[in-house]
């Protein structure tokens, strides 16, 4: 059962400061800099293990707020919209530094600029991911910021445009398929993601008579945001500081597409005929509760709700019980961590796809085409 938050007490800074815990991976990863050694492997301990820990003794969160509540949710837009610059800063100023130390090897460099790519992946792409849902320029710009960050901008056109709407079909390319391994996903989305965002916004601009080289086509302004950071990354480092930041890139990419993974893995909306599939419903997302890592990811992991209500601010999704929604046994960092291992992977969770079939589609007695693939695409 869950219990309600109030809003004069989710309006309060106690209330929103759990989610400000990201700003602590800050000074860690200037530990490492500074230090190097072991020290460089500060950040991910912190971010997949130290949370895990937490996670297991802290329990669930299962108190929702009023999804019509009026509460001032100042405290939570201020650390999304601030971590475009506190994360720019914090990149360029540790490659800065860290090509100039002396006291660091290369492997150390390396590192360091991998925990970038962690904090770009684990904390940018999600609060980018919160971003691009807004109606503010100022909140979507900060998104498109970060996502150009990631040399990913594209996924707000892929994500907003296609996946929203066809999630859990055939035609989303991030909703993995029952039994894909992740090593076998990441290469297909990386390339579907791109055409499908391309297609998309091609689509757009050809339903209001202009061409695909228009300047209204934000693939352009995608471009524009990489190329500015890779040259920045240039100027302090050279073609050593280019390297750095796509490495950095591919590490965050790696984690966003490790966390589409988990999010809607063997869940598949019912196909009515025709090309016709059901309304999305919290059912077709794995939900987790986990208090410790839904402070860290701004409540990504109450993905079932954020799919019914794409609108909703992070502060005021919803949870849901296992009769409405799938559960995750863990939170992301651990369930990402096992998702680079495919035979464990499936050992946790395809019991649960097929528990989650029998509980919502008795009904269903051929799942091939959804296990595959090849239902119809949706009109």
């Amino acid at each position: 059962m869950t219990t309600t938050v109030s809003p004069p007490e989710l309006s309060r800074f106690s209330r929103a400061a759990p989610f400000w815990l990201s700003l602590g991976l800050v000074p860690i990863a200037w530990i490492g800099a500074l230090n190097g050694g072991w020290t460089v492997f500060l950040l991910p301990i912190c971010t997949w293990y130290l949370f895990s820990l937490v996670d297991a003794a802290l329990g669930m969160e299962d108190a929702n707020p009023d999804p019509n509540s009026d509460a001032d949710l100042s405290w939570y837009k201020l650390i999304t919209i601030i971590w475009a610059p506190v994360q720019a800063i914090t990149l360029f100023s540790i490659m800065w530094y860290a090509v100039r130390a002396d006291h660091l090897a290369g492997w150390e460099v390396f590192f360091l600029i991998a925990n970038m790519g962690i904090i770009s992946g684990t904390i940018g792409i999600t609060y980018a991911h919160e971003l691009m849902h807004q109606k503010p320029k100022l909140e979507r710009w900060m998104g498109d910021i970060l996502m150009a960050m990631a040399l990913y901008s594209h996924f707000r056109s892929e994500h907003m445009l296609v996946h929203h709407r066809y999630v859990a079909t055939p035609r989303d390319p991030v909703t993995a398929r029952y039994n894909e391994g992740f090593h076998t996903f990441f290469p297909r989305v990386l390339h579907q993601c791109f055409t499908s965002a391309w297609n998309a916004e091609k689509a757009m601009l050809a339903r209001r008579d202009k061409p695909v080289w228009d300047l209204k086509n934000p693939f352009w302004r995608y471009g524009a945001l990489q190329l500015g950071f890779l040259i920045l990354s240039f100027l302090i480092a050279g073609w050593i500081g280019v390297l750095l930041f796509v490495a950095q890139a591919f590490i965050a990419i790696w984690q966003l597409e490790l966390v589409n993974y988990v999010e809607h893995y063997g869940l598949t909306r019912k196909h009515l005929g025709d090309g016709k599939y059901e309304h999305v419903l919290p059912r077709h997302s794995w939900n987790s509760a986990h208090k410790a890592s839904n402070w860290l990811l701004i409540n990504l992991q109450r993905h079932s709700d954020h799919h019914y209500k794409p609108d909703r601010r992070f502060p005021l999704l919803q949870t849901y019980d296992k009769d409405e929604a799938p559960q995750l046994p863990y939170g992301y960092p651990v369930m990402t961590m096992l998702a680079m291992i495919p035979p464990v992977w499936r050992r946790y969770m395809n019991p649960r796809v097929r528990q989650w079939r029998k509980t919502y589609y008795p009904e269903i007695e051929d799942w091939t085409p959804y296990k595959t693939a090849t239902n119809p695409l949706p009109r």
